[in-house]
């Protein structure tokens, strides 16, 4: 991640510390939560919410600072301030990967759609039934219930993820084979149960693929099952990996699942998993009770 801020971008509005937690497009709106529980729309989102093209939202986040001030920019910061809200930036600019996003906070959010429903020469209908709408709901339970986000911990959004996952790959493996994704969920339910943050940064499976695919080659399965095959493995949009979808992910003869099961409860969870959860641990994606508590969860099955 570079540490450059953009010329047009003020060290305020740029924050190293904020990263997008989970972000969804419902109904052509993008939304989201950062990783302290901010909620936020985007720009394309708040002018949809607007019933404005997204370049009115743009120059409004651009001229929020100018001097004089226009008397648009000096109304809707006049609605943020009245909110109890901060009116000094208009929007955070979170880096993901290579991109800048221009993130509308929620005071932001809500005196925009107050100001097209209400204040502007012309008046949005489209504007205000947004606003009563999340004036009704308010803003940040709106959007939590709309992306999946649980503010009490990390596991809802987990949840999502791996259904996200689920939902992708469940028809894309040809008859007679088994995948690796489906074949260690039972493993991934159990770390989510933990309190691991599984998702794009944490995907366990992969782990497990390629332990697998070394023992595959070096005991010379494939002369026993038959030959492995590849699959198309997509990712979720929001997944950076989505960037190169489809994945070609390997797939295994349904005969050797039984060879498969039994390699990963004798070996890679007694052997493997634990140095692979303690490596996530060191790299800040799992905290450590969470590691704890997994490999405990697994321990009974080791028991013959």
């Amino acid at each position: 991640m570079t540490n450059l801020v953009p010329q047009s971008i003020t060290r305020k509005q740029y924050n190293l510390d904020l990263e997008i937690e989970v972000e969804r497009e419902v109904d052509g709106i993008g939304m989201g939560v950062l990783s302290d529980g901010s909620p936020f729309l985007n720009i394309r989102g708040l002018a949809s919410m607007c019933g404005v093209d997204s370049s009115m939202i743009t120059r409004i986040t651009g001229d929020w600072i100018a001097t004089p001030l226009k008397p648009r920019e000096q109304k809707i910061r006049e609605l943020v301030r009245a909110q109890g809200s901060d009116d000094a930036v208009a929007f955070i600019a979170i880096e993901k990967n290579g991109t800048i996003n221009h993130i509308i906070p929620s005071a932001v959010c809500m005196a925009v759609l107050e100001y097209y429903a209400f204040e502007a020469k012309t008046s949005s209908d489209k504007a205000a039934q947004s606003y009563r709408i999340l004036a009704r709901k308010g803003f940040q339970q709106f959007i939590y219930a709309q992306v999946g986000y649980n503010p009490s911990g990390a596991p809802s959004v987990a949840w999502q993820q791996f259904h996200d996952r689920v939902s992708l790959v469940y028809h894309t493996v040809p008859d007679g084979y088994f995948s690796i994704f489906k074949e260690v969920a039972d493993i991934i339910v159990t770390m989510i149960r933990s309190g691991a943050k599984i998702g794009k940064d944490f995907i366990p499976d992969i782990s497990v693929g390629m332990a697998w695919a070394k023992y595959w080659k070096a005991e010379n399965l494939e002369v026993l099952f038959g030959e492995r095959r590849r699959y198309e493995h997509n990712y979720p949009e929001y997944f950076p990996q989505a960037l190169s979808n489809p994945q070609p992910a390997y797939c295994y003869p349904d005969d050797a699942l039984a060879e498969f099961r039994k390699w990963v409860r004798d070996l890679y969870l007694d052997q493997q998993m634990p140095k692979y959860l303690e490596s996530k641990v060191r790299e800040g994606k799992l905290p450590a009770p969470a590691a704890t508590a997994a490999i405990a969860a697994f321990k009974p099955k080791l028991i013959k």
